[in-house]
């Protein structure tokens, strides 16, 4: 009988060993193709975080909607389905209506507060936000802080241009202003805009300048404007139940890796941007580029709507988080 229970005590030490050794999974969701520049960044973030947590993270990234889709990814790290998603700012609607504070016409795009958001007031008012509801914050990834209007057969370039036009939209609130221009927005997420322009379910996109070129948007429109209409995130997050479990060693990589990984995007964008006009003339498109009367224009039409929408849902909050953020310029 001795004999019996030595081994299986035995064996019972070297299983507990190898349970303590093997790595948490973190698995993380995003829309975003594979050269989108973001994408990239993503990627580079996973793999600080695996080469800082060593055995006790193993993130593993799944993109383009290969795990979830874009619209179930904030619900699905809620419930724990998943570990880790990246949705942009808007995406959370009227959800968390103070996430679309970015997204003000012609308003929240001056490099020097988006250099500054990671780790800022207004950033940790939001992370406070969708804590509440119910996930965890760890990357601030800048986007963008230039839009393209895009378009088939005549530019989009003042008001009038867009009345009547079906145009790609973002949610209520960022839609608001699209509305007071005459266009009529359908609200879909990036990976949806390419084929609903094939189609002609839509006739004129918005997004980033860089993703209008990694998506490939000149195949199936001829003309972009550039223009400087807002601002967004990418931001990571995680089920806070599955985060506390976490040793602190991966806690700690998670947190170092989201600091190096906001600079990264911001130096990424910024490139990215720069670029794209002219690459997506190269591909035949016609670029115009918004000027300071053109931007005036725009919003003075485009900005009471947002306004009067977001204050609607987000009351007195939004109003301070517009002051938190004068206060970064």
């Amino acid at each position: 009988m001795r004999h019996l229970i030595l081994p299986a005590l035995a064996a019972g030490v070297i299983l507990s060993a190898g349970a303590a050794q093997a790595a948490d999974t973190m698995r993380c969701s995003h829309q975003l193709p594979p050269k989108h520049h973001i994408a990239k960044v993503i990627d580079q973030w996973a793999a600080e975080v695996n080469k800082l947590a060593g055995d006790d993270l193993k993130v593993e990234v799944h993109g383009a909607n290969s795990l979830r889709d874009a619209k179930q990814n904030i619900a699905a790290v809620a419930k724990g389905h998943i570990e880790c998603a990246f949705s942009v700012n808007f995406q959370w609607g009227k959800t968390v209506p103070e996430m679309n504070v970015t997204l003000k016409p012609y308003s929240v795009t001056d490099l020097k507060v988006l250099r500054k958001w990671p780790g800022s007031p207004a950033a940790q008012f939001l992370e406070d936000k969708i804590m509440a509801k119910g996930v965890k914050n760890v990357v601030w990834l800048f986007t963008t802080n230039m839009s393209a209007y895009t378009s088939k057969g005549i530019a989009l370039i003042a008001p009038d241009d867009f009345k009547g036009v079906k145009i790609r939209g973002l949610n209520k609130l960022v839609d608001s202003g699209l509305i007071a221009l005459g266009a009529a927005p359908s609200a879909m997420s990036g990976s949806k805009v390419y084929q609903a322009l094939s189609t002609g379910v839509i006739d004129a996109g918005l997004t980033d300048i860089s993703a209008a070129y990694s998506r490939k948007y000149y195949e199936v429109q001829d003309h972009v404007t550039v223009s400087p209409l807002f601002s967004v995130f990418f931001h990571g997050y995680v089920n806070p139940k599955w985060y506390a479990g976490l040793s602190d060693k991966a806690k700690a990589a998670l947190a170092t890796a989201g600091d190096t990984a906001a600079q990264w995007a911001l130096d990424a964008t910024v490139e990215s941007a720069a670029k794209a006009p002219e690459q997506l003339a190269e591909k035949g498109m016609k670029v115009h580029i918004h000027n300071a009367t053109e931007i005036a224009t725009m919003k003075a039409v485009m900005g009471p709507a947002f306004d009067k929408a977001f204050k609607e849902a987000a009351g007195a909050d939004g109003d301070k988080l517009l002051k938190m953020i004068d206060g970064m310029l």
